[in-house]
């Protein structure tokens, strides 16, 4: 009997947002995304403690470049299991500077590289602030594909490049291959009705709020890398 997630496959990309491997061979979905909570809870599984103490040696000391470390770290064993492609998320306490974001995303492709994976294969997962936009512009132009999350209204939507791609849970990314321009921008889990703005809404007026929308939730996200960042240090 066909299960209804192989009737979702012939509709969609299947997306695992999971750091279980076992989850991972057991569904076979086409790609898969990591966040600082899905990170935190490998960090803590006895199969991920040899790529842990690793990446903090390598680090030395510096508790960023170890966390970026063991990320790629995971997002390539995930990635033994997939087709597709990881999405692999850029600080989120630098989701309001711009150039903190492009050089941490430069980082985590180098890093990806160094481990023998293409860039092709990765996305680099960037909150959508003003500032995560037009770093993901950024990034889109120099090769390096993206995946925006965290996007709640039309209000963050309407600066960002086109094509875009959007989804709503229990899925909890859309991915395609093959675009122009904005080559993989994901746009994920959006949480509100569409915002009643007029086309002629400011630049200021989206990025004030955008900035009102985004700092609670990016509060959140960073108390959350905080914890991690404390298990690995």
């Amino acid at each position: 009997m066909t299960s209804k997630l192989d009737q979702l496959k012939q509709f969609t990309t299947v997306v695992a947002d999971t750091g279980d491997m076992d989850a991972i061979a057991r569904l076979q979905p086409v790609d898969a995304t990591t966040n600082p909570s899905l990170l935190l809870k490998a960090a803590a599984l006895p199969r991920y403690a040899e790529h842990l103490a690793s990446a903090t040696a390598q680090a030395q000391g510096d508790v960023g470049l170890a966390c970026d470390l063991f990320a790629v770290a995971v997002g390539n064993e995930i990635l033994k299991l997939i087709p597709g492609r990881i999405s692999t998320e850029v600080d989120a306490r630098l989701s309001f500077d711009k150039q903190a974001m492009v050089q941490r995303a430069e980082r985590l492709i180098g890093l990806y590289q160094q481990a023998g994976i293409e860039r092709e294969r990765v996305l680099i997962k960037i909150a959508a602030t003003w500032e995560g936009i037009r770093a993901a512009e950024e990034l889109e132009k120099a090769g390096i594909q993206t995946n925006l999350t965290l996007l709640f209204s039309f209000t963050q939507q309407s600066p960002v490049p086109t094509p875009v791609y959007s989804s709503s849970r229990p899925s909890s990314v859309a991915s395609t291959t093959g675009t122009r321009s904005m080559k993989a921008a994901i746009i994920s889990a959006p949480k509100t009705q569409a915002c009643n703005r007029s086309p002629a809404s400011t630049t200021t007026t989206r990025r004030m709020t955008t900035r009102r929308w985004s700092w609670a939730r990016a509060s959140a996200i960073s108390a959350r890398s905080k914890r991690w960042l404390a298990a690995i240090a």
